[in-house]
Formats: structure tokens, sequence, C-alpha cells
């Protein structure tokens, strides 16, 4: 149905707790143990990112959320008619989550499944709504929005999420000569990607986490506060050639990249897939720059 949450590893929980909270302006759901508990204003959901403490930083699992119970023990069959290797989690491994399906792709990333999220107590009012129930603050991130993974079988692992999840492929980047796909942006919804693989020398990398915010207004409001706090700044604002977007990239404490994202256009399962070659590669991630910085190629975590 949608991306749900995911789970990334921090350095110091209570630097990344400021930054993502009062920087990016998620809601602190509460704290457990070696882990902290967020939600974006608009999100209805009890949480969508989840910082665990560790030593490393980096992606330790992304969960997408299915319409019913139902529908979990449909792609549970999916996965398994596909030879993907599957395991069930027990109701409550995070609080409010009900049982999930994991499994993982070829490029080593983790994925759950789940149909039940205990709904916010403080979430967006649905009685005679106002456009926010207290005011947004810092980078005034509405929701998690997509994450886009690093590794070597992007085709194998997309192919996955096409198959078995009913995924569809908006856009992609090709080496026209090679055949190789080295950028590949996949939609459960109408949204210009949900999940994107992009090809990278290292398996099971996250390049980053994306927050959706409300226009391009609040994108340089971003800037704004990215230059205030010293923050530190990978690229933008600018624009996505694939997808449209308009985005500025930066980095938590302890190197996770973040983006903020607003605009890209609408996608319907009967839409042509849109294709760029490599030679455009620069034009296709930033659109007015047309060029790659070394930086935005280097995958931290």
């Amino acid at each position: 149905m949608r991306p749900g949450y995911v789970q990334m590893r921090v350095l110091d929980l209570d630097e990344a707790t400021l930054h993502y909270r009062d920087r990016i302006g998620l809601e602190l759901v509460g704290r457990s143990g070696d882990r902290a508990f967020f939600r974006g204003f608009d999100e209805f959901d009890r949480h969508s990112i989840i910082l665990r403490e560790a030593d490393m930083p980096g992606l330790d699992r992304i969960g997408f959320k299915v319409c019913s119970e139902k529908d979990l023990d449909h792609f549970a069959e999916r996965l398994a008619a596909g030879g993907v290797a599957t395991d069930w989690i027990a109701a409550g491994e995070d609080p409010g989550v009900g049982r999930k399906l994991r499994f993982a792709v070829p490029t080593g990333h983790i994925f759950d499944l789940y149909a039940e999220m205990e709904l916010s107590a403080d979430g967006p009012p649905v009685k005679n709504p106002d456009v926010w129930r207290s005011e947004p603050r810092g980078m005034r991130a509405m929701r998690y929005d997509h994450s886009a993974l690093n590794g070597i079988d992007v085709a194998g692992s997309a192919r996955i999420f096409v198959d078995a999840l009913d995924f569809s492929v908006t856009e992609e980047l090709v080496d026209e000569e090679s055949g190789a796909r080295l950028g590949i942006f996949l939609s459960c919804s109408n949204k210009a990607h949900d999940i994107a693989f992009l090809a990278g020398p290292e398996d099971a990398k996250i390049h980053h986490t994306s927050f959706r915010l409300e226009s391009w207004n609040d994108v340089g409001n971003a800037a704004d506060i990215i230059s205030r706090y010293d923050i530190s700044l990978d690229i933008g604002p600018t624009r996505h050639g694939i997808t449209r977007g308009q985005t500025i990239y930066f980095f938590d404490p302890s190197g996770n990249r973040n983006e903020t994202f607003s605009g890209g256009y609408d996608y319907y399962p009967d839409n042509p897939r849109r294709t760029w070659g490599v030679d455009q590669a620069g034009k296709a991630i930033f659109y007015y720059e047309k060029a790659l910085n070394d930086r935005f190629m280097t995958v931290n975590t």
C-alpha cells in the first residue's frame, strides 16, 4: 500500500533526536531502550522513523504496509512461490505493530510487510480538520516518503518487488550499450517512487532517507535551517530529472544522508515507463546542474 517505516542506525541517540525532531521537524513518539520512534506531523500511524543507537550508522530495515492481514498471507505465498525466503515476526517487536513478514532481496536489504499499526494519539485531526494539529517546526516534514538503496544486483531486487509485490517500475537509468540498469525507481501508489535501487559496488547500503515537504518554498526553508545550524550539506536546493522532485540533500550527525523532497509527477499503472540513458545521468539526477558531484555518488552508510 505504501512505505510504512524505516529503521536506521545512529551513533548517538540524543544527538540524532535533536536533528530529526528539532531540525527536520518530526514528532518524537517515544523512546524504548536503544531506540527512538518518530512520525511526521501529517501521518496517522504511530511512527514511521525508528532510530537505533549502534556502533555503525546505516540501515536496519524498511517496512511497507499492506491493506489487511489477508493480504499479508497472500504476499507470503507470492514471495515463497518466487523462491524468496521469509520469516514471520510476532506482533510487538516494534511498539504498536502487528505481526510482520520479513524477507531479504539480492542487494542484501531487509524488508518487512505488515498490516497493523496503532494510530497516533495526536495524529492529524479528522473532525473539521485544520491543516495541522500543532504548528509544524523545523523543516516541517509531513511524512516519511521513500528510501533509495545501493547494491550490486539492483535488477534482481527490483524484480521481487514487481513480480511478488505488484510494484511498478516508473523510471530507470540504463546503460544502453550494455543494457545494465543503474537506477530503478518503483511505486506501489501514484507517487513517482516509493523505493529506489541504485547500482553500487557494495550490498546492503542506503543512499538516503527522504521526507516529504509540502512545497518548493519548504525546500528553501530547509536550506535556511541547514545553513543556520551548520548541518552538513550534500547538494541543493535543486531538482531531479528523474521523478521531477524538488530536493535538498544533507547528512544527519551520524553520516546518514537525508533528503527533503517536494513535488514529483503523479504516476498511474498505465503510464509508459520513463527511461534515461547513462550519457544523461547528470541531468537525470540533478536537472539544473546536469552533473553529479563526487560526494553524492559516495555511499556513506
